[in-house]
């Protein structure tokens, strides 16, 4: 968000629903990376090296 219009920043003339639309992508985005990462380390044995697939 380092774009500027003028004196402000872009993120300063958005409205309610694009943040909120971008909040949500976030989140979403977010959520997936943490299921991949949890689907990685799943059922795996403590203390033993991980298994490369």
């Amino acid at each position: 968000m380092t774009k500027r219009i003028g004196n402000k920043h872009e993120a300063q003339h958005r409205g309610v629903e694009e943040r909120l639309d971008i909040r949500r992508t976030n989140i979403a985005r977010e959520a997936v990376k943490q299921a991949t990462a949890r689907a990685k380390y799943r059922n795996q044995v403590k203390n033993q090296p991980s298994i490369s697939a």
